[in-house]
């Protein structure tokens, strides 16, 4: 299978830039709004045939409201143009010659005087991937295979992302990514966003954008980029809605409920979803050591259940044509509940031979919120706006983890322990921003914000005492901890060109970060002095951009970029409290971390050929003071060892990625990625840490097939290469899904059937090597999933609408704030 996806995706290549050779020139235009001037973004585009009105070709704009449609045939046409909230736009007569560049003066779309929108009707889906020069939309509504699971199995099916077994995702091979929803931090979300994208359902996302070398204007924040998830939000007029439900194996389900009603001066929207998940993990680990050829060998059983209620309400207020006020509000309940057996065996080791097994069981309730207030002006001058966010949120957790450790040698005791867990956090977002133009090639952005986090953390701990047959405190893993991250950051951007094919952008962005914790001892016997351990991290960085861009022609163009980026330790990475799941494998945070330093190049080039979209990508980062968990042998112990989070000198990565987006013909597309990049550690001699380096690659193949009018299937194959790591390497993991959905009820509604991990065989693991043992390691989280979704939707519509095939805006058109 995985020789079979490396030579698909090569020949998809070699077919492509066959294609190339014989490619036809594009027609270019862009859609505005009649009165400000100002882009209309996703706005739809659709040539028809004149004597029966026929889509010929379709598309959206992109967020500039630019568009680009390639391979239309000579002839005369039907130009029509939609927009949510605006009168549909029409012209006939639109000649098209052979081979001749066609360039549209730009299309001034008036807002409709009855606030009704005329829906254009363009046969087929819209774009799932829309590929720019900075960055890479996908409209993940499209995603079959996704439907019925979280945001995180949506994630892991787009190209260049990629997630691991408890959920943390990666960007080009790097964890240290950014995760907005909605363009800015989730105030909810705490320090723990995986927590929020496991319980949201996917078919809560309208799209997601993929910015690997964000500018100046955003937050320099997240080693390898920004992963930006926009939710859906209905802007069509009148009262409509939407309801899904989703049942799976392993008793999963999914349920959700969506309302929107719009008039001429608010939008009111509103929804609600329900997700109950389990999910069973299977693993196992032995570890060798060199000294005395002492074994551990585990395998472990594990069951992650858990049910979330996640509900949003909101209202936009259009206060006049260029004011809009927006007040919105999330909530999100959930419990969990994670049960894992390991089962041991030892040899050669002094204090412990025979066998064991560990039961432990953890509950958790968390409830979460956040409040948001938004601010939208547009001035007289085209494209000139300012936009302000005030956002407020809470997050709180409270948990009791249980365990119970039995040895088959009598002389070892029994071990049991009771943990009970809380941790609240507040989260407050502020940021402005102002646009400008200058005049048609130039313009100015800029703008402030400040982040404030606050985490209070706390672990009591009871051990089984043998002797007096009761539970008493163990102060050894019981301790408090407060955290308190602030960050004040100042941008400002010039945009200009050189002539009409190069221009340029330069910016700066001036951050001042602090990072204060204190762990607190919790044994009474611990002198006034000495029980509390003070942090402080206080620094200040200049993060500048560069990026120049070189237009070829309206279908082409190159693009070289620099950044100055940061990486911060998390809440989870500081926090010193020691994690004894596993009492031979401990782990625990470090409140000592720097922030890493990363240096990011960038030579991009896009192409569309036809119905044929390329991007490709040339690539360095380096990063200084590297996070990684390092894992020690415990000194005075034969068998424990320690994972903390460490900061190991320097990383590089130079790689090249890929992408390809065909479409033969409307039965078929095939959408391929590649991405291969050298990786090297210089290593670390105070954790023992040799030089390492290797070649790592992902790659992954996706494609659409429409079987009949109403039934269309998606297959996706990925595969992620063995890795090089800071103590070892990771094994490979090929992953295949699929999924088939049937359009019924006049296509209002549709039923889907997919499967995950079709052949059952996603895996992590690897192996860990120091100078004092070996381990290797297999795990399981997930299993072959098979989801039943049935969605339908509903609502006033406009009676002229032609509902055949029709994608235009029905699905939403959210806009990034």
């Amino acid at each position: 299978m995985v020789r079979f996806l490396v030579v698909s995706i090569f020949l998809s290549m070699f077919s492509l830039f066959k294609i190339y050779a014989q490619a036809n020139a594009g027609i270019t235009g862009k859609v505005i709004d009649a009165q400000s001037k100002k882009p209309l973004s996703f706005a739809t585009v659709a040539f028809l045939n004149q004597s029966d009105r026929k889509v010929v070709a379709g598309t959206q704009t992109d967020e500039n409201g630019a568009f680009l449609i390639n391979n239309v045939a000579p002839g005369r046409y039907l130009l029509r143009v939609g927009y949510v909230g605006y009168q549909t736009y029409e012209r006939a007569d639109v000649v098209v010659n052979p081979n001749t560049p066609l360039s549209l003066p730009d299309i001034g779309l008036k807002i409709s005087g009855k606030n009704v929108l005329q829906e254009v009707v363009v046969q087929g889906s819209p774009p799932d991937m829309q590929i720019g020069i900075d960055r890479k939309v996908f409209n993940v509504d499209q995603s079959l295979v996704s439907q019925g699971g979280s945001v995180t199995d949506l994630l892991s099916d787009i190209p260049s992302i990629s997630v691991d077994a408890d959920g943390a995702v990666s960007l080009r091979g790097s964890s240290g990514v950014r995760i907005l929803i909605d363009g800015k931090p989730s105030a909810m979300a705490g320090s723990d966003i995986t927590q929020v994208l496991q319980s949201l359902p996917s078919n809560s996302v309208q799209r997601v954008e993929v910015i690997t070398n964000p500018s100046s204007k955003y937050d320099a924040e997240g080693q390898s980029g920004i992963i930006n998830i926009v939710l859906k939000k209905n802007l069509r007029t009148g009262l409509n809605g939407s309801v899904t439900a989703s049942a799976g194996s392993y008793r999963n389900y999914n349920g959700g409920l969506a309302l929107n009603y719009r008039d001429s001066s608010f939008n009111y929207y509103g929804n609600y979803d329900y997700r109950k998940s389990r999910r069973l993990s299977e693993g196992t680990s032995d570890t060798r050591y060199l000294e005395n050829n002492g074994l551990i060998d585990n395998r472990n059983e594990g069951d992650r259940a858990g049910t979330g209620h996640t509900a949003k309400l909101g209202v936009d207020y259009f206060l006049n044509q260029t004011t809009t006020i927006g007040l919105s509000g999330n909530i999100s309940i959930r419990d969990n509940q994670r049960n894992e057996d390991i089962f041991y065996r030892y040899e050669n080791l002094a204090d412990l031979n025979g066998t064991s097994s560990r039961y432990s069981r953890q509950t958790e309730d968390d409830f979460g919120y956040d409040l948001n207030l938004d601010f939208k002006k547009e001035f007289a001058k085209p494209g000139s706006e300012l936009t302000f966010n005030a956002a407020y949120g809470r997050n709180k957790e409270d948990g009791v983890n249980t365990f119970n450790q039995i040895f088959s040698n009598p002389a070892s005791a029994e071990d049991r322990q009771i943990n009970d867990t809380y941790e609240r956090g507040d989260n407050i977002n502020l940021q402005l921003d102002y646009i400008r133009p200058i005049n048609d090639q130039s313009k100015i952005e800029a703008g402030y914000r400040t982040t404030i986090e606050q985490d209070d953390e706390s672990q009591s701990s009871l051990r089984f005492n043998p002797e007096s047959r009761s539970f008493l405190p163990d102060y050894n893993v019981s301790n408090k901890f407060n955290l308190e991250e602030i960050v004040h950051a100042g941008y400002f951007n010039y945009q200009n060109k050189f002539n009409k094919t190069l221009g340029y952008q330069i910016g700066l962005r001036a951050e001042q970060a602090y990072l204060n914790t204190i762990t607190e001892n919790v044994n009474p016997a611990t002198p006034e002095s000495e029980r509390f351990t003070p942090g402080r991290l206080d620094y200040f960085r200049i993060y500048p951009s560069l990026f120049l861009t070189q237009t070829f022609s309206a279908d082409q163009q190159l693009q070289l970029s620099y950044t100055r980026r940061v990486s911060r330790p998390n809440g989870w990475q500081v926090n010193p409290f020691i994690n004894i799941s596993d009492p031979l494998n401990i782990r625990r945070g470090n409140p000592n971390l720097k922030p890493e330093d990363i240096h990011s190049f960038e030579l991009g080039y896009t192409r569309n050929i036809g119905k044929t979209t390329l991007s490709s990508s040339v690539y360095y980062r380096r990063v200084n003071d590297v996070i990684q968990n390092i894992t020690q042998r415990i000194e005075g112990s034969n068998a424990a060892t320690i994972s903390e989070w460490r900061n190991i000198s320097m990383n590089e990565s130079t790689g090249f990625e890929f992408i390809s987006k065909s479409d033969f013909g409307e039965a078929l597309d095939l959408t391929g990625n590649l991405n291969i990049y050298y990786n090297r550690f210089k290593g670390s001699p105070e954790f023992g840490l040799e030089a390492r380096d290797g070649i790592n690659w992902d790659a992954n193949l996706a494609s659409n097939i429409k079987i009949t009018k109403n039934l269309s299937a998606q297959i996706r194959g990925n595969y992620v290469a063995p890795r090089v790591l800071a103590q070892g390497r990771s094994i490979g993991n090929f992953v295949t899904d699929a999924a088939v959905r049937w359009s019924l009820l006049k296509n209002k509604g549709s039923l889907l059937l997919n499967v995950r991990d079709v052949f059952n065989q996603r895996r992590f693991g690897g192996y860990t090597q120091t100078d004092q043992f070996i381990r290797n390691f297999r795990d399981r989280r997930s299993l072959r999933m098979a989801m039943l979704t049935f969605s339908y939707r509903f609502g006033w519509q406009d009676k002229g609408k032609n509902e055949k095939d029709d994608w235009t805006s029905q699905d939403d058109n959210n806009q990034e704030p």
